[in-house]
């Protein structure tokens, strides 16, 4: 079988830390993340995962007669020795793909991997974002304790189900020996098919303090401030969502029918473009 994997460089690194992200999750999530690392610290690929047999031919899109394919880079920062890996979710193969994942690891000597990934919130934009972890090791969780990422889940994938994407890598990762966390955050609900910078500010601050990165998150916070305003100008405009932004933050939950016209609302409003002012 031919190897998959296609190196284009190789940088010179001494033990980095790896982060992962997954393009199409809630927020953007994972893809804003690595966007924003690769972006920030000047990253370089190096090396690529062939998409052949792990993406279906319905992830090939085509614009401008220019066909797309998924994509799954690795990039490296040796100034900060950090790799950083970004692609879709592989819809097959899963295990095939982590081993291609791990010799790449392996081949650059990580010391320890970390996965961002998202799930679906009820709460409202406006409360804190809690970036919680679980971690492959009693030692990775004692090493992360100071920064408050645990809170002691106890869970069990159930007979004949399908651990999560990350957490398999995680299971994949430290079989080879290289420790790990996920790192999960809440996303509010009507904001999953937009964004939330709020919530990958959340994490990139704990991996820029982590890892001694040194990133200048003022551009992040400009970008929570701008969504914050949009959404209390919307609130203030539409007395629905103002109700509905209400209840959210006094705790209460929307049935399901106002839950869906909320995310119909703000989906909606945060599609148009900025009226001048």
């Amino acid at each position: 079988m031919t190897d998959p994997v296609r190196y284009t460089a190789r940088p010179e690194l001494r033990q980095p830390a790896m982060v992962v992200g997954w393009a199409m999750d809630a927020g953007r999530l994972g893809s804003r993340v690595t966007d924003y690392l690769v972006r920030g610290l000047q990253a370089q690929p190096f090396c690529e995962i062939e998409p052949v047999g792990f993406f279906p031919l319905s992830g090939v899109t085509i614009a401008g007669d220019v066909a797309f394919f998924p994509e799954s880079r690795f990039y490296a920062a040796p100034d900060k020795d950090l790799v950083i890996f970004r692609s879709p979710p592989p819809v097959a193969e899963w295990y095939r793909f982590f081993q291609c994942m791990l010799s790449v690891a392996e081949a650059c000597h990580v010391r320890q991997v970390f996965t961002v990934g998202s799930m679906i919130a009820l709460g409202p934009h406006s409360a804190p974002r809690q970036l919680f972890g679980t971690m492959s090791s009693e030692e990775m969780k004692q090493e992360l304790q100071r920064y408050r990422l645990t809170r002691e889940v106890d869970y069990q994938t159930p007979p004949g189900g399908k651990p999560t994407l990350n957490s398999f890598f995680l299971w994949a990762a430290r079989r080879r020996g290289i420790p790990g966390a996920n790192l999960w955050l809440p996303v509010p609900f009507y904001l999953i098919s937009s964004e939330d910078p709020a919530g990958y500010r959340a994490v990139i601050a704990f991996l820029n303090d982590y890892l001694g990165l040194e990133l200048d998150l003022t551009g992040l916070n400009e970008q929570v401030k701008e969504l914050n305003q949009r959404l209390d100008r919307l609130r203030h405009a539409n007395p629905e969502v103002d109700t509905a932004f209400t209840r959210l933050e006094q705790g209460s939950r929307l049935s399901e029918g106002e839950g869906e016209r909320l995310v119909h609302l703000v989906e909606e409003y945060l599609r148009e473009p900025e009226n001048p002012r």
